[in-house]
């Protein structure tokens, strides 16, 4: 039996195979964890994240436009018909206009933070708010930031700051859920740098990962990188960290302790 056998997960953010939603349903599937999954509205993207999970035999696959409200009210109605309730939800996903990541920081637009802040930060608190009802007792949800959140990486821009508002999210989340009887955790997992789209659509991944190799206290491998979260997910959606909540897990081979 693995460590989450009986235990149910809703993923948010799977688009391919690449994704790091998918590294962390492949550690939780292996584990035992029966899942589902959400995709953005469109029988393309639909017909992707389907081909990129049926190894996973998902429960239920449901459309998510996340920066709509009564989208996520109607995925997590859907969670509440097919899992009847569910124990794990992960949240993978940012978003910020394309201009607003290789434009100067300076030039970033109204329109451009408004997105980036709506898609990548504040759906984290509209799906904990739907999914609480539905959520066992000790649930959890984890979601991804990055050392962007704290330190200034090039043209990460907005995104840092959308980071940043993900992260303190997590602890005002963590502390009204842990709170509630029914003791949700909420964590946050900070990655390396992983070759993911999303990654590639920022620029200059190649250099940022020759940067970790070479700073990185431990080996940093870009095809590996994904595992490493996926472990740390298999850890936080566990008995093993029923004690954590509210935290931001470094999950990048040490590189954010490295000054020098």
């Amino acid at each position: 039996m693995g460590m989450l056998t009986g235990k149910k997960a809703f993923i948010f953010g799977v688009l391919n195979e690449y994704s790091i939603g998918w590294a962390i349903a492949k550690s939780l599937h292996e584990q035992g964890c029966e899942l589902a999954f959400s995709h953005l509205p469109g029988e393309k993207i639909e017909r992707r994240v389907v081909k990129a999970t049926e190894q996973f035999n998902p429960k239920f696959l449901v459309p998510c436009d996340v920066s709509k409200d009564e989208d996520i009210v109607q995925a997590f109605a859907v969670a509440g018909e097919k899992f009847g309730t569910f124990d794990i939800l992960v949240h993978s996903l940012a978003f910020a206009p394309a201009e607003a990541l290789h434009n100067p920081f300076l030039q970033t637009s109204r329109e451009a933070w408004k997105t980036a802040l709506d898609i990548s930060a504040y759906s984290l608190v509209a799906m904990a708010r739907a999914a609480q009802p539905v959520m066992n007792q000790d649930g959890t949800i984890i979601t991804m930031s990055y050392f962007g959140a704290e330190k200034y990486i090039p043209m990460y821009n907005v995104m840092a700051v959308a980071k940043a508002a993900l992260e303190c999210s997590v602890r005002y989340l963590a502390a009204e859920m842990g709170r509630d009887a029914k003791h949700i955790r909420v964590n946050a997992i900070s990655a390396g740098a992983i070759k993911t789209m999303a990654a590639r659509g920022i620029g200059e991944i190649d250099k940022m990962m020759t940067h970790y190799v070479e700073k990185a206290p431990l080996p940093w491998d870009a095809d590996k990188a994904a595992e490493h979260v996926g472990k740390t997910a298999i850890w936080l959606c566990s008995d093993l960290s029923s004690g954590v909540t509210g935290e931001t897990v470094y999950v990048d081979g040490g590189y954010n302790i490295v000054g020098w």
